[in-house]
């Protein structure tokens, strides 16, 4: 005898329970699990197309980590030096950056800089936090991102998981097949299959574009002079994976910091100093950079490798990144993703069984019963 649809849904309801719990009060154990479970996940169709290829599951397994280990080593010693260099160089020039800036508005516009003004007063004040605080705040940030974890264990232990995940991915996902509700089991698969279409057009394709346009803006950025080009990439790249954001933040640091190094260039001659006019046209391709960035990432890279019908909308997914990072941290964020791309498929499947449904359609909706 099948359940009540009452009961169903509370045995549903208690397993998400759970399961936010277990975010909730697990958080810093499982974080290693479900970054290893998400490698896994991503790299799961390159060993599915190196067993075609006629390689076994575990050779597969073996050259896609051999081959991550040795990316990982190359950016460890070419890219990562880089990064720390100069965010820190940032975080201390930043102060210097607040005060050209307020000499900039004083010489243009001195009465929104006079002495009791409220921009100039807090010009002074974010200046002065900057430089009292600068190093302090990054070492906080730091030491905040590893306390989640031993960045050791981190280490050690999402290598391992990804591993051993990505080797027993395909036994897994039919292991849990077996153990589907037979009442839902068809459904159930049918929402995986939506829900796995959906995350992998989202993760893998947004993915594959953050790292292209990453790498675009940081080889640009330094190819055309720009102090610190290599962290803003970067920074734009990351944040390109919230739609509209990377490009924003990223190409609002980028101009910013192309005024600050290219407004009226001083340099030393002789013993003379010289002053030169803006460098309007190397802002004006730091901004070009960005132009065409957007442009690729909107007409090419996101329809070709994302897709248009992901049914994920900006909107919802900031709403999910910012409830599940303010709930559950930096591994709520981890999971925001998957989660909200989740419930998005779930809430269309109950939609769409709601309007076949006799209290959508009402007395209306029926089909008429031929005359006998």
């Amino acid at each position: 005898m099948a359940l009540s649809t009452g009961t169903q849904a509370k045995y549903w309801t208690i397993a998400a329970g759970v399961f936010f719990l277990a975010l909730w009060y697990l958080g810093d154990v499982i974080l290693p699990f479900i970054l290893g479970s998400a490698i896994a996940y991503f790299l799961d169709p390159v060993a599915d197309r190196l067993e075609t290829m006629g390689c076994s599951r575990a050779l597969a397994t073996t050259i896609i980590t051999l081959s991550a280990i040795l990316i990982f080593v190359i950016l460890l010693l070419a890219v990562v030096p880089a990064l720390v260099n100069q965010t820190i160089a940032l975080v201390n020039i930043a102060p210097t950056l607040f005060t050209d800036l307020q000499t900039f508005l004083t010489d243009r516009f001195p009465s929104l800089m006079e002495e009791d003004s409220v921009i100039r007063q807090s010009l002074y004040s974010l200046g002065e936090a900057i430089k009292s605080r600068g190093g302090a705040l990054a070492g906080t940030i730091l030491s905040s991102a590893m306390s989640f974890v031993n960045i050791l264990v981190l280490l050690v232990v999402t290598p391992v998981v990804a591993f051993y995940m990505l080797l027993d991915w395909d036994r897994m996902v039919a292991s849990i097949d077996t153990i589907l509700p037979r009442d839902h089991a068809p459904a159930i698969r049918q929402l995986a299959h939506e829900i796995d279409v959906t995350i992998a057009s989202f993760i893998r394709g947004m993915g594959t574009v953050s790292l292209i346009l990453g790498g675009y803006y940081a080889l640009a950025l330094m190819a055309v002079g720009l102090s610190f080009g290599l962290l803003i990439g970067a920074i734009a790249g990351i944040l390109t994976f919230i739609p509209y954001i990377g490009a924003l933040i990223g190409g609002g640091l980028a101009i910013g910091l192309a005024l600050f190094q290219y407004w009226g260039a001083i340099e030393g001659l002789d013993g003379d100093t010289v002053t030169y006019a803006t460098d309007w046209f190397r802002i004006a391709l730091v901004a070009g950079i960005f132009v065409i960035g957007q442009m690729a990432e909107g007409n090419v890279l996101t329809p070709k490798l994302v897709g248009e019908s992901i049914g994920l909308h900006p909107v919802w997914l900031l709403f999910a990144l910012s409830a599940f990072g303010a709930l559950f941290g930096f591994v709520g964020m981890l999971v925001a993703v998957p989660v909200a791309a989740s419930i998005g498929v779930v809430i269309r499947f109950f939609l769409h069984r709601y309007k076949d449904g006799r209290l959508y359609q009402g007395v209306a909706g029926k089909a008429e019963t031929p005359d006998e």
